[in-house]
């Protein structure tokens, strides 16, 4: 059952009014129950919301609104959202909340909810809620004792029934030397001391162990999660929002967008001119090159950071994207939105998702069910083969990833995965004719009737798909190597962006190059911010990290990529100890049952 929240006094119903109208108070076990019959509520700003009628109208997909039921989502919306699109929501209220609201677990993401109350149920039911408060509570301090970092709600993901976090080390796994034991985890201050493994399985209590050790490392290295703490860091951040917008930090710098335009024609110009003279190399590297900076156009339009205008930036981004690269930006919202909502979840941030080729979390390899794509990421022979050598891959399989851009647009396009309905229903049909108009150009104008040879054709299409590496690296860059852990629902919005994003640091003449992907983490925090005035927010962010103890990550390029790259080795390690542990039990079980026969 999902965490209870702090609820008025039984019986409150005083209605308040606001924009013309008045909202009854509802309890946390009202809200509940409207949860349990399947309504998809949400708190914002001290109000119940019920978004069933929205979902198919959101532009940025449903899956972005499940993630936020039962929570308060009121810092996820600000931070992406219009003033006009908060507004427009306001129509959806069906009541408010008084005091703190206490997060339930979402539906899609495992919570459970109870029903509706039955007459003379109630005061049955706040005894409950005290008992389990208690319960909470006292398993919380256990918690904190055990982690020395302060305390964090029961997550169904990782605890069971009686599965609370226990003392891990925070070294790296050594190895075995028996091949019928898990690896020992080495703790801090031990003095080396290992503790006992657990008794040889099929590799599932070797992850379990590190799901806790990662945990238990975050908990010691950010703020913890308990209410009080995490209630300070989010007034903070709303200040540090209301400076930022005090600053102009969200108006857009146009002349910075002139100065794009111009690169983007020389861009094209070369192109075109080494097409003509049949430099196929040249010409192909051109267009890679144009394709690589329109994408961060594409990026500040899907955010509405250019004219803040939704239909507009829409329209630019469609333009852009669909017309001019072949790529939906209907898909890219629907998946981004998610991806700013459950950043680093492995089961919930498509962003992290790309098995068979990579896993950035150990617990991929159990065979994870992805909430986004609503099917399991299977662990198979072709995952344990490429996630072996996934460190080693990392850029060559990076080479290819606008082809799989191709294919993830098409899916949403043709099955109609975005809204179907009110002001966004007729994007569909708009990026439909971009994708025509871009294979006729592309694939009949340039690569059919102005190269001369399949050969130079299939040249053509991998120099420039190839150049457009730099994008993927910059966009796994800036969370491959970030924690994968959950801290519960208690984490507030700006702790939880900061956790699982880094930022890249550059001198700003570099600025075109990363076309602000490399301020991830301010991005995150501020995601419709022009990317032209990320840097200037910077040292706005780094003084908010100051104050309330969160470590800003920041690394060089190159630094970056050494952490990624480290970080996929360490999972491949995993997968060695994990296929290990399975061939050790299929040994054992063999023998096991040859034995058996031999004495029958």
């Amino acid at each position: 059952m999902a965490a209870s929240a702090t609820s008025p006094a039984p019986g409150a119903r005083a209605p308040q009014r606001g924009g013309g109208r008045s909202y009854p108070v509802l309890s946390c076990r009202e809200i509940e129950a409207l949860i349990a019959e399947g309504r998809t509520i949400v708190i914002m700003d001290q109000h119940v919301v019920k978004a069933d009628a929205f979902l198919k109208y959101h532009p940025g997909g449903d899956k972005a609104i499940m993630h936020m039921v039962g929570r308060d989502a009121t810092d996820e919306v600000n931070s992406i959202h219009s003033l006009e699109a908060r507004r427009m929501m306001d129509k959806y209220r069906i009541g408010r909340i008084e005091g703190r609201w206490k997060n339930f677990l979402p539906p899609i993401q495992g919570g459970k909810f109870r029903s509706r109350l039955v007459d003379g149920e109630e005061e049955r039911e706040e005894e409950h809620d005290t008992s389990l408060a208690t319960h909470h509570q006292t398993k919380e301090q256990a918690t904190a004792s055990s982690s020395d970092s302060g305390s964090r709600s029961p997550s169904p993901t990782f605890d069971g029934p009686d599965y609370g976090l226990r003392s891990r080390k925070s070294g790296m796994m050594a190895r075995s030397e028996s091949a019928t034991s898990l690896s020992s985890v080495d703790d801090d201050g031990d003095n080396g001391a290992t503790t006992p493994a657990p008794p040889a399985d099929d590799g599932m209590a070797h992850l379990d162990a590190l799901t806790r050790k990662e945990i238990k490392l975050d908990l010691s290295k950010y703020p913890s999660p308990d209410p009080a703490t995490q209630d300070a860091i989010v007034a903070k951040y709303r200040l540090l929002h209301e400076r930022v917008k005090a600053e102009g930090l969200y108006d857009c710098n146009y002349a910075a967008y002139a100065v794009e335009a111009a690169r983007y024609t020389l861009l094209l110009s070369l192109m075109l001119l080494f097409l003509r003279w049949q430099w196929y190399v040249a010409s192909a590297f051109f267009l890679g090159c144009l394709w690589h900076q329109l994408v961060f156009v594409v990026h500040d339009a899907g955010h509405m950071g250019i004219t803040h205008r939704f239909q507009v930036d829409t329209v630019i981004g469609i333009l852009i994207a669909d017309f001019l690269g072949g790529l939906s930006i209907g898909w890219w919202k629907r998946n981004h939105n998610v991806h700013h909502i459950v950043t680093n979840s492995p089961e919930h941030d498509p962003d992290i998702e790309h098995m068979p080729f990579f896993a950035v979390s150990h617990r991929l390899l159990g065979n994870l069910r992805s909430t986004y794509y609503e099917r399991v990421m299977e662990y198979d022979a072709a995952a344990r083969f490429f996630i072996a050598l996934q460190h080693r891959l990392y850029y060559v399989l990076l080479l290819f990833g606008r082809f799989n851009l191709y294919r993830l647009s098409w899916v949403h396009l043709l099955a109609g995965q975005g809204p179907r309905h009110g002001a966004a229903a007729w994007h569909r049909w708009l990026e439909m004719a971009g994708q025509v108009f871009f294979w006729a150009w592309f694939g009949y104008g340039v690569l059919y009737r102005s190269i001369d040879s399949n050969w130079n054709r299939l040249v053509y299409v991998l120099v420039s798909h190839a150049v457009t590496t730099p994008v993927h690296v910059q966009i796994t860059l800036s969370h491959f190597a970030m924690s994968t852990a959950d801290l519960g629902v208690d984490e507030s919005f700006p702790q939880k962006m900061l956790r699982t994003t880094m930022d890249v640091d550059c001198p700003e003449w570099l600025d075109f190059f990363h076309g602000g992907l490399q301020f991830q983490a301010i991005h995150h925090l501020f995601p419709r911010i022009p990317r032209h005035n990320l840097r200037k927010t910077q040292r706005l962010v780094q003084a908010f990290c100051d104050d309330v103890g969160i470590p800003y990550a920041l690394y060089g390029f190159v630094d970056g990529n050494k952490q990624v790259i480290g970080r996929l080795a360490d999972v491949a390690r995993q997968a060695a100890i994990l296929a290990k542990c399975q061939s050790v039990m299929m040994a054992e079980g063999e023998m096991g049952h040859g034995h058996g026969h031999h004495h029958h």
